[in-house]
């Protein structure tokens, strides 16, 4: 597996990075066959120390973790935990989906799309004597500024698959094909904890 280490603003000691590729190593050959990448990052605050681990399967599966500590040994375990937690959740589900894929190829293709960050302004003014009429600045028509765009693929899967994949990359909101309807649908994570899937195909 290929993995980066890097520090913002901080320098790793060469243990610290083979402790962070030994660890990965281990945790990913008890789930995957296939090659991995990870991308491991470092960095202080004040008091602690963060890290963000993002790894990338080879089928698909991102997994994402966070941890933070006194140190950077602690806070990568913290980390690591996270993503050990979840694969442990869905182990059963993990490996059945890399030994599908492996036997069967790569699935549908997914349908490409594109995934944009939009910055809200700030300056909003009210028109008219409707407090509910609410424009953006008169040099913006745009209640948001598009400030990044990054390629997407919308891929096919079962409502679970698509929960797992959520969960599993530490994500808010994850949209999908229904592999049942071939509509597109979205699950996402409520504010109470819950689960919530928007299908439209649904009567």
């Amino acid at each position: 597996m290929h993995i980066t280490v890097s520090g913002k603003q901080l320098d790793l000691s060469d243990a610290l990075r083979h402790r962070v590729s030994t660890m990965l190593d281990t945790i990913a050959s008890k789930y995957f066959g296939d090659a991995l990448e990870a991308h491991v990052t470092f960095s202080r605050a004040r008091s602690f120390f963060t890290c963000d681990i993002n790894m990338h399967a080879g089928r698909g599966l991102t997994l994402r973790g966070e941890g933070e500590a006194g140190d950077a040994n602690a806070a990568f375990d913290d980390a690591a935990e996270h993503i050990a937690k979840r694969l442990r959740r869905y182990r059963r589900r993990v490996n059945d989906h890399a030994r599908d894929v492996t036997q069967r190829g790569e699935p549908d293709q997914p349908v490409a799309a594109q995934h944009y960050i939009l910055q809200q302004q700030e300056d909003v003014e009210l028109v008219g004597e409707d407090e509910e009429s609410l424009v953006a600045p008169a040099s913006n028509n745009h209640f948001a500024t598009v400030v990044a765009e990054n390629p997407a693929m919308i891929v096919k899967l079962t409502v679970g698959e698509a929960v797992m994949r959520m969960d599993l990359a530490d994500q808010p909101v994850v949209m999908f094909r229904n592999s049942a309807t071939g509509q597109f649908n979205v699950v996402y994570r409520r504010q109470d904890g819950h689960i919530g899937w928007i299908d439209p195909a649904a009567e």
